[in-house]
């Protein structure tokens, strides 16, 4: 904690010289990323805490940190003797950062951040709110020089992901996002998301955690694109490819003088919730803004035939490494030391042997018995649970393969389920297979599907907090919009060829957690006189534990449609397993009789 007590010194030294009141650091990175680069942690630099949500205040004399239920545990034992105070978001008590500002300082005075680390958009409204109580935001970066042993940026070389697989040329591409910005009256797009220029400009990487990624930004125009990159991550394979492409190469950090230098004349399309306060900045404030929505977000998310192809391809893999998984699983139980982190370490074993696979496309999540019942747990050395032949284990994984990316949560019995987790689990399947069998008008948004994943838990008053599907790149973030599928709105109508999770859940705080989990993609169900109508094609391919379930609370159409479900399962997963494999599967897809 020396370190930590220390940092705060600098920090409010900086401060001081800056005439700066307060200072706010994100959890955040330049690139509004789910994960990123050690180089950004400023928030675990200043406050030790390093949750994946999480913000840091500090005054002259006073720190606190904001976090969500996730990590109100691990938040208290990183904090000690810190110097921060632990806000707990989404506690009555618990006042938002600006409500504490206000009640902290006095009229008048400075609260700043780094531009970098928050997007124009939450810089405008943060501005407003405080300007309100009668507080000024300013955007400057203190951290910079103070923190002398930031770790470098990533310098790892990008690939060129393969048309066979990507389906598309960047050219085609960027004509595509051309007409976009035509249609929105705009000269220039300035990109800073991660995942749309991989996407754009077909190259992966390993930059970050979890998603194949590039540290780059990106300037596309009528004529011209420009991708703003480390030269170091540039093999001659690449230069070539997006020299063909029409692609121009230029340094990482001179995007910012590039943007300076535009002609004051020109119209500029942003993504406000995206692109970070220092990039609009440094926008002359002459050129006209277009903020709306990213192109390229909106084009990614519809998924051609030939990325749907390899995602069934990822699908079937997939499949056989869990195949391979649960049987050891089940075999192991009683007999070995397993624990929630040597399971998930397994797990990454078998998914690791298959073709083409890159990597894990977030941290599994492996919540046993009580632990399943924290939606987004993450197993340490402190809190790994044994696994004994009881209970039940809540698996929630995925992995990134050349042909796509894939995500999947099974809740399967370790022991004889009880009658109560039987019904909770069957509730859970109900709702599963009501999204599963929906077939819905052209125009629909996620939001007017979500009740189907409820309805059956709603009628017993339960709920569960999470969204119910969210979308999924093509070996790109495993948490992909703008679609999604949960009760808040969301203006994004489904579309034929996007991939979207179907995943409702029940957590039992303190007993165990039920999640079932699988991606489905949007497809045509036909035409009527009441115009075109949509369904889903489910993607996913592992049984659900029969196990778990109470038969007489399924109707003869929710049995029809698990039999039929696990019948395409073993159809196509068994010609990649062995004999011993093939009869465990048949096992677990043995149809239910009604």
């Amino acid at each position: 904690m020396n370190t930590i007590l220390n940092n705060l010194d600098l920090l409010r030294n900086a401060m001081k010289i800056n005439c700066v009141s307060a200072y706010i650091v994100p959890g955040t990175d330049p690139h509004a990323s789910e994960y990123f680069a050690e180089y950004w942690k400023e928030r675990v630099w200043i406050s030790g805490f390093n949750g994946s949500a999480g913000t840091a205040v500090v005054t002259t004399k006073q720190a606190a940190l904001w976090t969500d239920s996730r990590y109100f545990l691990q938040a208290a034992n990183q904090l000690e003797g810190s110097g921060f105070e632990l806000m707990k978001e989404g506690l009555a008590q618990t006042p938002d950062i600006v409500s504490w500002l206000a009640q902290t300082l006095q009229k008048g005075e400075k609260v700043a951040i780094n531009p970098q680390m928050i997007s124009y958009n939450a810089y405008q409204k943060m501005k407003a709110d405080l300007e309100i109580n009668n507080l000024e935001l300013v955007s400057i970066d203190l951290i910079s020089d103070i923190w002398t042993d930031r770790p470098e940026l990533p310098a790892n070389q990008c690939f060129v992901y393969d048309v066979k697989y990507a389906g598309e040329s960047t050219t085609n591409k960027l004509t595509k996002v051309r007409s976009a910005l035509k249609k929105s009256h705009a000269d220039i797009f300035v990109m800073s998301a991660l995942d749309d220029i991989a996407w754009l400009f077909n190259i992966r990487s390993n930059d970050v955690n979890f998603n194949p990624l590039t540290i780059a930004y990106a300037l596309v125009e009528e004529k011209n694109a420009t991708l703003f990159i480390d030269q170091k991550k540039i093999t001659a394979e690449v230069a070539n490819y997006l020299k063909s492409e029409n692609v121009d190469v230029k340094p990482y950090l001179s995007i910012y003088s590039e943007l300076k230098n535009l002609s004051s004349d020109k119209a500029i399309f942003i993504d406000g919730n995206k692109l970070n306060e220092q990039l609009f900045e440094s926008i002359p404030v002459t050129c006209t803004i277009r903020n709306a929505m990213s192109p390229v977000f909106q084009l990614k998310a519809v998924k051609n035939d030939i990325e749907a192809e390899g995602i069934r391809s990822a699908m079937i893999k997939d499949g056989v490494a869990l195949v391979k998984f649960f049987k050891w699983f089940e075999e192991s139980v009683g007999k070995q030391n397993l624990t929630e982190i040597s399971i998930a370490e397994k797990l990454k074993h078998f998914r690791s042997k298959q073709e083409n696979f890159i990597g894990e496309s977030f941290e599994t999540i492996a919540g046993y018995a009580a632990d399943g019942a924290i939606v987004h747990y993450s197993a340490t050395p402190e809190t790994d649970r044994k696994i004994v032949a009881k209970d039940i284990l809540l698996l929630d994984s995925g992995g990134q393969y050349l042909e796509g990316t894939t995500d999947i949560t099974r809740t399967v019995a370790v022991g004889m389920p009880a009658i109560k987790q039987k019904n909770d689990f069957t509730l859970v399947l109900k709702g599963h297979i009501a999204l599963a069998l929906a077939i819905f008008p052209d125009g629909t948004r996620g939001s007017q599907l979500d009740i189907l994943a409820r309805k059956a838990l709603w009628d017993e008053k339960i709920n569960y907090g999470h969204g119910t599907g969210h979308g999924v790149g093509h070996f790109l973030c495993v948490h992909e919009g703008p679609q999604n599928i949960r009760m808040e709105e969301n203006s994004t109508v489904l579309q034929v060829g996007m991939i979207i999770s179907n995943e409702p859940g029940l957590y039992r705080t303190n007993e165990y957690g039920i999640r079932i989990e699988n991606l489905v993609r949007v497809e045509e169900a036909g035409n009527s006189e009441y115009g075109q109508f949509l369904k889903f094609e489910t993607l996913t391919l592992f049984p659900i534990d029969t196990q778990m379930i109470n038969v007489d609370l399924l109707t003869h159409k929710e049995i029809d449609w698990l039999n039929n479900y696990h019948s395409t399962v073993y159809k196509k997963l068994i010609p990649n397993l062995s004999v011993e494999e093939r009869a465990w599967l048949s096992k677990k897809c043995e149809p239910i009789k009604q």
